[in-house]
């Protein structure tokens, strides 16, 4: 819990519309909370918030004559508005917070902006219409008097903007309604339409800002004392009013049709380890989870949910969000779980798990989804009940970060008490998806205690140059910590494959989403465990104890590498140490001397991932040579595309390697594009057209398809390529090293025909560990402990580069 301070200073910031609000300001406490500007920082800056963010909170604490070790607390605004806008906000400031290890609390950008009207001198009836792209708004209605601005609303939504002028025009009160807000921009037509533009605030007073943010925390802070706000900044996240596009849609494809296709559910007996898969719930699993409920509650005081009752579930008339989530092995049901989001409380209405199955994380992951949606519809606690004999389910829920807080007599009976429990969203999970159960079980208190060192401690410390690196550039939150002799100290991985396999691929707004939520988490992780690695006591590494910082700067999905740019910038920042920026490419070319350290230019590199394909003359370290590159899809993707035509699942890459070991590759034959001398492009779309015409003819003719011989022979007809490339541009370039990098090295069989056809030719072939082939940050530490080294530094108005290369 944040300790409660008479005066604190505060340090604001805000970017999830064109204005870059910036704000320090001194707040006090009591009776009701003021506030003192000190500095400000407020500007439009459209498209440019990641560029000119940290720049501008250190020139408005210079401004205030202040440091970040002078500030009490920082303060962010958490939307609605751009989702790329707050997350950049919300993850710099996290950064910020967890490098200077100062309490980070979150605001509505909506109460900011209204705030900033009261400061203009507004009172009366105030309407903030927020630009929500898309042809929408969202809209919220405030009373303001001398006292400050009152919500007359719940919840932040949106509405398409025809909705709004609609809604504000039917008012009674509408001659009173005053009107802000940027969607004003926009859609100020449509409110003239309406005879609402009459009382528009002045246009400058349309975004939040600095010191709107302060007034609307201080308020509040000055009321409560800062009581129920932990001030710990893994804590604080957007203010979303709906899931994502896909996500949405799939809802609406699972609530409109009566039998979503749940016998392809599963997947071929072939594929065992890839079996479990979760998805959201439709009607027609209704039966089969009242079936699994009556088995799992046999014996209890729990009355199982009968198939009518989880029917009503999907009715169209239900009056607040529900979110369902079933697991499914092979077509067979095994787990439930859902709950209902009432004003900002996820309800918890019913988990069950088949008890052959239990003690495999699958309530862990169920509940992870339903709580995801929760927190992205605004919810911000979770509760339920469960019978208080019931010890497994207890311990669980204990574990996932909920506390008992009331008990209720009889409810399952007589005799059969139900205890009440409560938690903070998000719930304490594992970072591994793979991890059968939650590592901890209690929230900590912030801001966390320096550590205490000796002095020989803090020079082994300082000897050691240690380099923390974040990548975030597609579905894995990942952080390591390396010292300068190159020794992995820590290697942290947080995966989305859960969130993204239902889709058959990555959704860029889920993974985005799901960086900003568990970032601090990892970098935490990584902090411990590099300081179990390195025998101290006395507490975690602190980030002022590192040498610097690194991060991926691109290539990659531009939402996932805002997130983590962002984030770092704000953590070297505040924590004083250098900023490095690292190509994702160039960290794949390295994770190489994880392996062999000795290893040195020049040399042939073959990257094979899901993003990329591509053969590199790597002259020197730095200087490379792209030989050669993918006309269309690469490797990875038309891995995860041909396992989604035979309706394998995601990712495709795995699964089709587990079959392929028992297949013949030369059952079929499929065709080698671009196997010409001299030529290193690579062209694997005619491959997979040709794979899904194979499918399309044997199924028209009846034939049952062998599919460890497809896919073996699949993956012949690539990786022959890949090899004849690489041996062509060894023979040309008179290298005698290659290496190869990327997700798909981690194939046993590319590594394996490498290792033995190129080492007949006297080639030495180096491939990376399995688990520094799939995006990690190992890598990239790699690469940033090599530029601490040559003191190639970033500055911090470095943005993301999804678009960059070699």
């Amino acid at each position: 819990m944040a300790e409660r301070r008479d005066s604190m200073v505060v340090v604001a910031v805000d970017t999830s519309t064109d204005m870059l609000a910036c704000g320090v300001g001194r707040v006090t406490g009591a009776p009701e909370g003021g506030l003192e500007m000190l500095s400000s920082g407020d500007h439009l800056c459209r498209r440019h918030a990641n560029v000119e963010l940290v720049n501008t909170v250190d020139a408005a604490l210079k401004g205030a004559a202040l440091t970040i070790d002078d500030v009490d607390a920082l303060l962010v605004g958490r939307g609605p508005g751009s989702f790329t806008g707050v997350r950049i906000g919300i993850s710099t400031a996290k950064g910020m917070a967890r490098g200077a290890g100062h309490p980070l609390f979150g605001v509505s950008t909506l109460d900011a902006t209204a705030w900033t009207a009261w400061r203009a001198g507004t009172r009366g009836l105030l309407g903030v219409a927020a630009d929500a792209m898309r042809g929408e708004v969202y809209p919220a209605v405030y009373r303001l008097d001398d006292a400050g601005a009152h919500r007359l609303f719940d919840r932040e939504r949106v509405v398409k903007a025809a909705v709004a002028v609609a809604e504000w025009g039917e008012r009674p009160d509408a001659a009173e309604l005053q009107l802000t807000g940027d969607g004003l921009v926009r859609h100020g037509a449509l409110f003239e339409g309406a005879g609402l533009m009459a009382r528009a605030l002045d246009r400058e007073l349309w975004w939040s800002t600095g010191e709107g943010l302060l007034l609307a925390w201080a308020a509040s802070h000055g009321r409560t004392g800062g009581a129920g706000e932990d001030g710990d900044p893994a804590l604080v996240l957007p203010i979303y009013t709906r899931l994502s596009d896909a996500e949405e849609n799939e809802r609406k494809r699972l609530g409109l049709e009566q039998s979503p296709a749940s016998e392809v559910t599963g997947v071929a007996d072939e594929l065992a380890g890839r079996h479990l898969q979760l998805r959201p719930m439709g009607p027609a699993d209704a039966e089969a989870a009242s079936a699994l409920e009556q088995t799992c509650f046999e014996g209890s005081g729990h009355t199982a949910w009968t198939p009518s009752q989880f029917l009503s579930e999907f009715a169209a008339d239900v009056a607040v969000p529900r979110s369902w989530w079933v697991a499914h092995d092979d077509g067979e049901l095994v787990g439930v779980a859902g709950g209902m989001m009432v004003e900002h409380d996820l309800q918890v209405l019913d988990v069950a798990v088949a008890p052959s199955r239990r003690r495999e994380g699958i309530a862990r992951k169920l509940l992870s989804h339903v709580s995801y949606d929760a927190q992205m519809l605004g919810c911000t606690t979770a509760s339920l009940e469960v019978e208080a004999e019931n010890e497994p389910a207890r311990l669980l829920y204990e574990a996932l970060g909920f506390a008992r807080v009331g008990v209720r007599r009889g409810y399952y009976g007589a005799g059969r008490d139900a205890l009440i429990m409560s938690a903070q969203l998000p719930l304490v999970l594992p970072l591994d998806a793979s991890s059968p159960e939650p590592t901890a079980a209690s929230r900590r208190a912030w801001p966390l205690p320096a550590p205490r060192r000796t002095d020989e401690e803090r020079s082994e410390i300082a000897s050691r140059r240690l380099v923390l690196a974040i990548e975030s550039s597609c579905d894995e939150t990942a952080v390591a910590i390396i010292d300068a002799e190159g020794n992995l100290l820590a290697n942290q991985v947080s995966t989305q494959i859960d969130f993204h396999a239902r889709f058959g691929g990555v959704v860029p707004e889920i993974a985005s989403r799901k960086h900003v939520e568990v970032i601090v988490g990892v970098v935490d992780a990584a902090l411990e465990e590099a300081t179990s690695a390195l025998g101290l006591g006395g507490g975690a590494l602190a980030p002022g104890e590192l040498a610097a910082v690194g991060v991926t700067q691109g290539p990659g999905l531009v939402g996932a590498l805002v997130v983590g740019v962002a984030f770092a910038k704000g953590l070297a920042w505040a924590a004083g140490v250098p900023l490095i920026a690292v190509n994702h490419l160039e960290g794949h070319l390295y994770a190489n001397l994880l392996t062999t350290p000795d290893l040195k230019p020049p040399f042939i590199f073959t990257l094979v991932s899901g993003g990329h394909t591509m053969l590199v003359h790597v002259k020197a370290w730095g200087a490379y040579e792209v030989l050669g590159e993918t006309l269309d899809d690469a490797v990875g993707e038309a891995f995860d595309k041909v396992a989604k035509a035979l309706g394998l699942g995601y990712p495709g890459g795995p699964i089709i390697s587990r079959l392929a070991e028992t297949g013949n590759p030369h059952a079929i034959e499929f065709p080698r594009a671009l196997n010409r001398k001299g030529d290193y492009r690579f062209s694997l779309s005619g491959l997979k057209t040709a794979v899904v015409t194979y499918i399309e003819q044997e199924t028209a003719a009846g034939r049952a398809i062998h599919l460890p011989d497809l896919a073996a022979s699949f993956e012949a007809a690539v990786f022959d390529v890949q090899y004849k490339k690489a041996r062509n541009a060894l023979r040309e370039t008179g290298a005698r090293e290659y290496c190869i990098g990327g997700g798909v090295a981690a194939n046993p069989h590319l590594r394996a025909m490498m290792i033995k056809k190129l080492g007949r030719q006297g080639i030495r072939v180096t491939v990376p560990p399995q688990n520094a082939c799939t995006d990690n940050a190992a890598m990239i530490a790699e690469v940033a402990r090599r530029k601490l080294a040559e003191g190639d530094f970033a500055c911090f108005d470095i943005d993301a580069d999804p678009n960059m290369t070699l």
